[in-house]
C-alpha cells in the first residue's frame, strides 16, 4: 500500500486496516515501525477534522472530576468561592468566571477550553401559584377592554367612556 493523503471514507478505512494489520505482527522491522508512525498521524489527522470531539459541558466536568476523585462540593470552595457559591455554580443557577476558570484549570485539571463554553441552561421548576386557601387558582374571565375617557364637544372638560 502506498502512503498518500486520506481523502474519502474508503481511503480511511483502509487506512485504518493497514494500521491495525502492522500493530498485530509480532515483529517488525524497521522500516514497518516508521510506516506505522507515518499512517497513524494520517489517520488521526483524518479523525481530527473529520470526527471532531466537542468538549463536555463545564458543569458536567466539573461534576466527573469530582465523582472520579471523591470530592465535595466543599472542596471546590478555595477554586470557587463561599459553599452558597459553589451551590449555585452546580445548580447552574450562575455562570463561572474567569477566576474560577483559571483556578479551576489549575487546581482540578480540566481543560480550559471545556471550562470556557457556554453551559446547559438549567430547565426551572414549574412553580404553580397558590391561593391562601392552598389551592391552584382557578382561570379567571378575561378583563374587559380598557376603558378610554375622552372629552365630549359638548361638555367641555367632562369625560366619557368611548
Amino acid at each position: 500500500m502506498n502512503i498518500k493523503p486520506i481523502r474519502t471514507e474508503t481511503d480511511y478505512r483502509a487506512m485504518l486496516a493497514e494500521v491495525e494489520r502492522l500493530m498485530k505482527q509480532a515483529t517488525t522491522s524497521a522500516a514497518e515501525e516508521d510506516r506505522l508512525e507515518v499512517l497513524s498521524a494520517l489517520v488521526e489527522a483524518y479523525e481530527k477534522k473529520h470526527y471532531p470531539i466537542d468538549y463536555p459541558d463545564p458543569i458536567e466536568a466539573i461534576k466527573f472530576i469530582m465523582e472520579q476523585r471523591g470530592l465535595a462540593p466543599k472542596d471546590l470552595v478555595p477554586m470557587i468561592g463561599q459553599p452558597n457559591r459553589v451551590s449555585e455554580i452546580l445548580n447552574r443557577k450562575r455562570s463561572l468566571t474567569l477566576a474560577m476558570i483559571r483556578k479551576l484549570h489549575t487546581g482540578l485539571g480540566i481543560p480550559a477550553e471545556s471550562l470556557i463554553q457556554e453551559t446547559a441552561k438549567a430547565v426551572p421548576a414549574r412553580t404553580v401559584r397558590r391561593t391562601t386557601s392552598g389551592k391552584a387558582p382557578t382561570r379567571r374571565a378575561a378583563k374587559p377592554a380598557k376603558q378610554r375617557a375622552t372629552r365630549s364637544k359638548a361638555g367641555k372638560g367632562k369625560l366619557v367612556n368611548a
